[in-house]
């Protein structure tokens, strides 16, 4: 059973949304749906942990908080469902990256366009439930997702792996190797000598320096932003919902 909310301001596009949501839905998956007119309602059920959506279906346009803004609260509040952005505009696409969307759909929608990104947004939640590690910390050997790693940090001899959550992992191993282990799966990146992150996390990215969704700021070797850039587009544009608008 998939959770899958939709938010949006105006009740015909809740109704068109849902209506192709129903048509999609197979016996095997199952959807329940919720819907929501404006932000405040979905971040506070999420917020008091009431409700977890698994798929949400975003407006950009709403009051009270754009559905960038929304999403951003979202994964502060640890919500790590897939983001599709449905709207009438192009102009946000970009800051879409940023909160790890897994679809920007512009309005007026048609069902197949719908359908790609569910199809897309299912399979990132299938691969991110079985998309596991296991890292030897000094006294126990622990499995960690990678969707909750946020970025690898070199100190001396020590690696530290930073969790969504707050929390730190330890590891007495040498940054090569640690590299040679997560940058096998094409989410991770290497930064200079003593970084490696999670493209996932990436909210910003500037010339010189890099902003990930836990507040961490990190700055670029001299030279490594143009390289970093292509990583990060060519890590989303594969998604055919965000391929149309990259020379934005």
């Amino acid at each position: 059973m998939y959770q899958i909310a939709i938010c949006d301001d105006e009740q015909q596009e809740l109704d068109k949304v849902e209506h192709m949501l129903r048509a999609f839905d197979r016996p095997s998956d199952g959807f329940a749906i919720k819907r929501y007119t404006d932000a405040k309602a979905l971040l506070l059920e999420i917020k008091t942990n009431t409700y977890q959506p698994d798929i949400i279906l975003l407006d950009i346009y709403m009051p009270y908080a754009t559905g960038i803004e929304t999403a951003r609260k979202l994964r502060d509040m640890g919500n790590t469902g897939s983001v599709i952005f449905v709207t009438s505009s192009k102009e946000h696409a970009l800051e879409a990256f940023g909160v790890s969307a897994s679809g920007y759909l512009v309005k007026p929608i048609c069902e197949k366009a719908l359908f790609d990104a569910m199809e897309r947004a299912m399979e990132n939640l299938a691969a991110r439930q079985c998309r596991y590690i296991l890292l030897e910390t000094e006294d126990h050997v622990r499995k960690v997702a990678l969707g909750d790693i946020i970025y690898c940090e070199a100190q001396r001899k020590t690696q530290c792996v930073y969790l969504q959550g707050g929390e730190t992992v330890l590891l007495h191993m040498t940054m090569a190797k640690l590299c040679e282990t997560l940058c096998s799966y094409r989410e991770f990146t290497k930064i200079g000598v003593s970084y490696v992150v999670n493209l996932e996390h990436i909210e910003r990215l500037g010339t010189q320096m890099l902003y990930l969704d836990n507040g961490t700021e990190i700055y670029l070797p001299r030279g490594s932003y143009r390289s970093l850039r292509e990583k990060y587009f060519d890590y989303y544009f594969e998604d055919e919902s965000f391929r149309a608008i990259r020379t934005l």
